[in-house]
């Protein structure tokens, strides 16, 4: 089996779990945020949605410098159709990006710096779940907490939830 073959089913499985949960996202808080130093709901959800662009650098590159970047935050959301069309759309092409991949691509070193500090070197299949996979994963869950701060129902993500048996 390549190794795609045992990505792809996690990460059509997260995405459709995310996009479940981006879809109640409630349009009249976007601007709402739990803390002065946290992100707004739509800021949060932006990056939830946004996370998937970063497969295509990873499989593309061998280096990823975040010092050449700039200011890279996506832009809000001004409803929650338009933000779940763009999280559509960067699903599709990063499981494009996915689908093209052999062994020895994932297989291949990605490091991410920033400027002349190496954060990390690792094979792309290991950057794909942990710096990808696991950090969509990660803002979901504080996405969720969002939501159920808004009295928003929770969708199933890996089981029943307290709203839905």
């Amino acid at each position: 089996m390549a190794m795609k073959d045992a990505i792809l089913p996690e990460f059509d499985h997260e995405m459709g779990t995310t996009r479940r949960l981006l879809e109640r996202v409630p349009e009249a808080d976007l601007a709402w945020r739990p803390h002065d130093r946290s992100f707004n709901l739509g800021q949060l959800a932006a990056h939830v949605a946004n996370i998937p662009t970063w497969i295509a650098p990873t499989v593309d590159n061998a280096i990823f410098d975040l010092a050449t970047l700039g200011d890279q935050r996506p832009q809000e959301p001004t409803s929650v159709s338009e933000l779940v069309a763009r999280f559509d759309t960067n699903v599709r092409n990063a499981r494009k990006k996915l689908e093209e991949l052999t062994d020895a691509a994932l297989l291949g070193m990605w490091t991410l710096k920033q400027g002349e500090h190496e954060v990390f070197t690792m094979p792309k299949a290991s950057v794909l779940r942990s710096f990808v996979m696991n950090h969509i994963i990660h803002h979901r869950g504080q996405l969720t907490v969002y939501l159920r701060l808004r009295n928003v129902p929770l969708p199933s993500v890996y089981g029943p939830t307290a709203d839905e048996g």
